[in-house]
C-alpha cells in the first residue's frame, strides 16, 4: 500500500498517474484538513471532496477540483433570497457537503463521515481526514484574518500575508486509523501540493512525524524554477520564513523525507535530490512520474528484504 500525503490540485493529478499502474484497494490518501469550513449549511472540505471526487470518478481532471459538468444554480440563487457565499461551489458538490454536515450533526466524526461517503460511492481506496480535530488555519492579512480557504480562493493575489495561525492553541492529533494506514504502508508519498497550505499543517498534526520516521517518505517538490510560483504560495512560504523554491521545502519538511523530487529544469540544487520530469499537463506525464517513484520505492522496499505487491 502507498499513502499520500494530500491537498491541493497537484497531488490529485500524481495520484490519478498512480491510479495507472495500482489498485485503489492499495491506495490510502490523508487529506489535508486545515481549510475546512461551513458553507451555507455544508461542511466544505475541499482537499477530502478532491480525493472522493477522484476515486468516485466525477472529478473536473480539467480543473482538478470539483465535479465535471456540475451547475451553479443554488449559488447564483442565493443572492436575490438574501444570502450569499464567499466563493461559488457546485450543486453536486454542495450536496456532498451538506450530506456530510448531516451525518457530523448526528454525531459521527470526519473520519466516520467521509468513511460513510465513500461507501455510498463505492470508492476502493482508504479517503482519510488528517485529524478529527480543529486544524483550521487563518491568514493574517494585517488588516484582519481570513479561513484560509477563504483567502486562497477569494483575496487578491497581492494581499499582504504577515502570519499564518492555526486555530486551535495546539495542534490536533493524528487519527488512529491514519497511523493504522500509515503503519501498514510500504511508502508514503508526499505530494507536489502548496507546502503551507496543504502539507505542514498535515505534518504538525500531533504524532504525524513521529510516524513517518519509521516509514520510507518521498516528498516532490511543488516548484520547478523554471516557472513563476502562485503568488499566493509565494506569500504563505514567505510568512513561514522560506522562498518558493524547492531547496525552502526540503527545508521545510526537514529529515522525514527520505527521497526529495526536483523537477528536471529546476535550476536550484537539492543535495541528493532525484531530478524528474514533475509537470503534470497530461495522464502520461502522471503515470510516467508514478512510474519513476513506484521503481525507487520498490528498490528501497527490496534493499530492506520486503516485497511490495502493488504493482498489476
Amino acid at each position: 500500500m502507498i499513502t499520500f500525503l494530500s491537498g491541493g490540485t497537484e497531488t490529485a493529478a500524481l495520484i490519478q498517474g498512480f491510479r495507472q499502474i495500482m489498485y485503489d484497494r492499495e491506495i490510502a490518501v490523508v487529506a489535508n484538513t486545515a481549510g475546512d469550513l461551513q458553507v451555507s449549511g455544508g461542511h466544505f472540505a475541499p482537499d477530502i471532496d478532491t480525493a472522493i471526487f477522484l476515486f468516485a470518478g466525477i472529478l473536473d481532471t480539467g480543473r482538478w477540483w470539483g465535479i465535471k459538468g456540475d451547475t451553479y444554480t443554488t449559488h447564483t440563487y442565493l443572492p436575490k433570497v438574501g444570502g450569499g457565499e464567499p466563493f461559488p461551489i457546485g450543486d453536486r458538490a454542495r450536496a456532498v457537503q451538506i450530506a456530510r454536515a448531516g451525518l457530523l450533526s448526528r454525531g459521527l466524526s470526519l473520519t466516520e463521515a467521509v468513511e460513510a461517503q465513500c461507501r455510498s460511492l463505492s470508492i476502493g481506496a482508504a479517503i482519510l481526514p488528517v485529524t478529527d480535530g480543529d486544524a483550521a488555519i487563518f491568514i493574517d492579512t494585517g488588516t484582519g484574518l481570513l479561513p484560509l480557504s477563504v483567502y486562497w480562493m477569494t483575496a487578491d493575489p497581492a494581499t499582504e500575508v504577515r502570519e499564518v495561525l492555526r486555530a486551535a492553541p495546539e495542534p490536533p492529533a493524528v487519527t488512529e486509523d491514519v497511523r493504522a494506514v500509515i503503519e501498514a504502508s510500504d511508502a508514503v508519498v508526499i505530494g507536489p501540493a502548496s507546502p503551507v497550505r496543504c502539507i505542514l499543517p498535515i505534518l504538525d498534526c500531533d504524532g504525524m512525524r513521529d510516524l513517518l520516521g519509521d516509514k520510507f517518505v518521498v516528498a516532490v517538490s511543488p516548484f520547478s524554477g523554471d516557472a513563476c510560483p502562485n503568488p499566493k504560495d509565494a506569500a504563505l512560504m514567505y510568512a513561514a520564513g522560506e522562498a518558493a523554491t524547492a531547496p525552502a521545502v526540503s527545508r521545510l519538511y526537514g529529515d522525514l523525507v527520505d527521497l526529495f523530487v526536483q523537477d528536471v529544469n529546476d535550476p536550484d540544487e537539492v543535495k541528493g535530490s532525484l531530478r524528474l520530469e514533475t509537470r503534470l499537463l497530461h495522464r502520461r506525464q502522471a503515470e510516467s512520474l508514478a512510474w519513476d517513484i513506484m521503481a525507487v520505492i520498490r528498490q528501497a522496499i527490496y534493499s530492506s528484504n520486503n516485497t511490495l505487491s502493488v504493482l498489476r
